[in-house]
């Protein structure tokens, strides 16, 4: 008998090769938070009928539906790539390195069209049963990452869905062993010059939202209240905010005050591989400006504050998510 609370949850992930057509999850998340629930929408005719006070509900009709929400979980050394590439679009194969266990997988911004999952997520109910919910044609609508010196990283990824069954069976989980969560301890901030970042030093936080927007609202006739697979319909979204105390002004506040533009990297380095060769989660953005103020003075404390960025393009170099595993697929 299951924990008949969160505690005997699971939630479960494929790529599809076809939007909004089951596969059986591969890859099993041990997450933070699954909010993920199903939407719909109905109309109700509201025609009158002498004496009658109450619409009648034999003519309330359900038209279109999906689902929608989000995942929460902490970054860890396997399993991520499923995700990393249904957000960032580049369809990925690892590249192993040298002849270790290492194997690379570089996530390059692209468009995600055609990226998209089976989610299925088991929910205890008070008897003990998991009950799946199945989520269909799953497009990552946006991602964020946050690391905190004294903390896991966490990453949340929200999700659009086609459709939620409950006909599906209930997947047999099975999770990785030897994981580990990245932590805040494990990063590097560099910033400076594309391919020539250095690290600097009085950062307590970062985080980082990637945006993908959609067209997701493709509700056609004749596709029984299914909508059509969001399209890309606006500029990729890449911002964030760099939390520092007040070190050196020439590294946020001078690029601040002269709208100057830099490379940012944020580099996680966990547990040994093999050789030269560890886990690994960088986050690279070729081109940010930096939002904000000036460094003020609030109390007797050290000065320190919030430095809100945004990614450009530099008309060259793409964004990317690197991550290195022992995952030798996707």
């Amino acid at each position: 008998m299951t924990v008949a609370s969160g505690l005997g949850s699971q939630v479960g992930v494929a790529a599809e090769s076809t939007y909004g057509t089951y596969v059986t999850a591969t890859t099993f998340v041990q997450a933070l938070s699954v909010n993920l629930k199903k939407v719909k929408n109905t109309t109700q005719d509201t025609g009158l009928q002498a004496g009658r006070l109450l619409p009648l509900g034999s003519r309330r009709v359900t038209t279109t539906k999906g689902g929608e929400g989000s995942i929460k979980f902490n970054a860890v050394n396997k399993g991520m790539g499923i995700f990393l590439q249904a957000l960032m679009g580049t369809a990925v194969t690892p590249v192993q390195q040298a002849s270790t266990a290492a194997y690379l997988q570089t996530h390059t911004l692209a468009d995600s069209f055609g990226k998209s999952l089976s989610i299925q997520s088991g929910v205890p109910d008070l008897s003990g049963t998991v009950r799946p919910y199945t989520f269909l044609g799953c497009r990552v609508t946006d991602a964020t990452f946050t690391v905190e010196v004294d903390k896991d990283v966490e990453c949340e990824f929200s999700i659009d869905a086609q459709d939620v069954s409950e006909s599906q069976s209930l997947a047999t989980a099975s999770y990785a062993t030897g994981t580990r969560q990245f932590v805040g301890t494990d990063a590097t901030i560099k910033v400076g010059s594309y391919g020539s970042e250095s690290s600097v030093t009085g950062v307590t936080k970062a985080t980082v939202k990637i945006e993908r927007p959609m067209k997701a609202d493709r509700f056609y006739l004749g596709a029984s209240g299914l909508k059509a697979q969001p399209v890309a319909n606006d500029f990729v979204k890449i911002s964030g905010t760099i939390t520092a105390d007040y070190v050196d002004k020439t590294v946020w506040a001078d690029r601040f005050r002269d709208d100057t533009a830099f490379s940012l990297v944020i580099e996680l380095v966990g547990t040994q591989i093999s050789g030269s060769y560890y886990n690994t989660l960088r986050i690279t953005l070729p081109q940010c400006y930096l939002d904000g103020d000036t460094p003020v003075v609030e109390s007797a404390d050290i000065v320190s504050g919030d430095f809100p960025f945004v990614a450009t393009f530099d008309g060259t170099n793409l964004p990317k998510i690197e991550y290195i595993s022992t995952d030798t697929s996707i």
